[in-house]
């Protein structure tokens, strides 16, 4: 936590099948965010979803 809020590094992506790229959401852990990712994958559509990691603005 900082003294502008809470910290919410980890990003998961979803990429479609066209190859268009959105920002699904923020979350404060890795694992918060690979069990978002992993819930939206197990759908079955044809898009990708994956975590990344952001480094936190200075």
């Amino acid at each position: 936590m900082t003294d502008s809020g809470p910290v919410h590094p980890w990003l998961v992506i979803r990429q479609d099948d066209n190859g268009n790229r959105y920002r699904v959401g923020r979350y404060a852990t890795q694992d918060e965010a690979q069990r978002i990712a992993d819930t939206l994958d197990s759908r079955g559509h044809k898009q990708l979803y994956w975590v990344e990691h952001v480094a936190p603005t200075p």
